[in-house]
């Protein structure tokens, strides 16, 4: 019987590890395969995300300071950090396996008790040379150190694809705070010549009032339309102002003037594909680094499942040993002793099984986070897809309004020179016809923002 069991621990290194550590499988019922609530339904499987940024973004003054952001931006550094620190656990998994090693090299010295067993026969003291190596190895019967190795390198895959996802809402961000500025500086410089315009409307209105066509009643008016536009004016500065001191944090610049191209030069893509919902999975670094957090707490839960059962662990220690230093390098020197064992917790406090309940929990929470970060990746889709095709259509119609403003000007103040209109008429006219044309460039500013909104959304710029 005593022979017997001496091979009970190589039985249990020959079960098959999956006996108790599983396989992740990814969840099935993940995408909603609902095309992103559009009508524009994809064909094949080519997104835009398959695209370099830049070959998305073409204007060279833009493509110059995403590349700068990249390179300089805070959030980009302190991520790279953490991908490092990952990576360190995810080389500590790597080596799970090996049997650890230690080196020792002692002198000690004891002082006996003359009256003791041994104390006369070393004449009260002992002194003893050593030098050794220890060696300890864990048996992965139940696949435990595996999980361990696969929870590190979801760690580490984790902490990169979070990486990829600070760069995709950094792309996104430079992108969209320099289209603002565009459009900014569009709306200042109609501003500036309504200033001008009434400036001049102004000194007409006074003069027709001497000549008794408009009475002060249109003078103030015209007046407090100035103003108005002045007041426009000065909000367009803060909020250039505001938004270049954003866009320079954004570059890790003190805030500071920003230099750029025009709103007219940006061009907007004819057509572009959506691809299918499946492809977030793969393209999008937030939806992954998800998924990594499902598997490392999946993994970390087979770890909790794998303390349940007994494990085989063999230590040893070999060197050389004496009494006296010159005899210590000597064949007679040389000691060894290898110890195997077998432990299966009894009694422990309720540790381990709460240790695998709150393992379970924790591998719950990581799906319903992997989930909810696919709905909202799709819900990031369709929102940009609906606004970039409302935007466009919106575009359309503000055109024919302010077509029909500048007609109703042209008229107004036509009737307004013969003596038959309203000089209220003019006035309103004009008013519309401003907010029109301000409104006209917030749609173009919404559509460049609505694709570049919909590229980080398809999981495009980390490539």
């Amino acid at each position: 019987m005593f022979k017997n069991s001496l091979y009970i621990p190589f039985l249990l290194i020959l079960l098959p590890s999956c006996f108790v550590a599983k396989d992740y499988q990814q969840p099935s019922d993940v995408i909603d395969e609902s095309y992103y609530r559009t009508d524009l339904l994809s064909e094949d499987s080519v997104t835009m995300a398959d695209y370099s940024w830049r070959e998305v973004f073409t204007d060279p003054t833009l493509a110059a300071y995403i590349e700068e952001g990249l390179a300089a931006n805070i959030d980009i550094r302190t991520a790279l950090q953490k991908v490092l620190a990952a990576q360190a656990y995810y080389k500590q998994g790597k080596w799970g396996q090996l049997p650890t090693l230690s080196g020792t090299g002692q002198a000690t010295h004891q002082e006996l008790s003359k009256n003791s067993q041994f104390g006369s026969f070393f004449d009260g003291g002992i002194t003893q040379y050593e030098v050794s190596v220890g060696f300890s190895w864990e048996a992965d019967i139940w696949g435990k150190i595996r999980s361990q190795r696969r929870a590190f390198e979801a760690t580490y895959l984790q902490s990169v694809a979070a990486h990829q996802a600070v760069k995709t809402r950094l792309i996104n961000d430079i992108a969209n705070l320099y289209f603002r500025l565009l459009a900014l500086d569009q709306q200042l410089e109609l501003t500036n010549e309504t200033i001008d315009n009434r400036e001049q409307a102004l000194e007409t209105t006074a003069s027709l009032k001497i000549a008794g066509i408009v009475t002060e009643v249109g003078v103030k008016q015209t007046e407090a339309q100035l103003f108005t536009a002045k007041a426009l004016k000065v909000d367009l500065q803060r909020d250039l102002h505001l938004t270049e001191n954003a866009l320079a944090i954004l570059l890790a610049r003190s805030p500071e003037e920003i230099s750029r191209g025009r709103l007219e030069e940006q061009s907007l893509p004819e057509e572009f594909s959506i691809g299918f919902p499946v492809q977030l999975l793969r393209n999008r670094p937030d939806v992954f680094a998800a998924e990594y957090g499902l598997i490392n707490a999946f993994e970390l839960s087979n770890v909790a499942k794998t303390n349940l059962y007994p494990s085989l662990s063999i230590t040893g220690t070999g060197g050389i040993q004496s009494l006296e230093l010159d005899q210590l390098f000597s064949l007679n020197s040389a000691f060894a002793n290898v110890i195997s064992g077998i432990t299966q917790p009894i009694l422990n406090g309720r540790k381990l099984k709460t240790q695998l309940e709150v393992a379970k929990t924790q591998q719950e929470q990581a799906y319903l986070n992997f989930r909810n970060t696919i709905l909202n990746a799709e819900k990031e889709v369709s929102d940009a897809l609906y606004n970039f095709h409302a935007a466009k259509e919106k575009e359309g119609l503000l055109k024919q309004e302010l077509d029909a403003y500048k007609v109703a000007i042209e008229y107004s103040e036509e009737l307004l020179d013969n003596g038959i209109g309203n000089y209220l008429e003019v006035i309103t006219a004009r008013e519309n016809a401003l907010n029109s044309e301000i409104k006209l460039i917030n749609t173009k500013y919404t559509q460049l923002e609505s694709l570049t909104n919909l590229y980080r959304s398809l999981g495009g710029g980390w490539q």
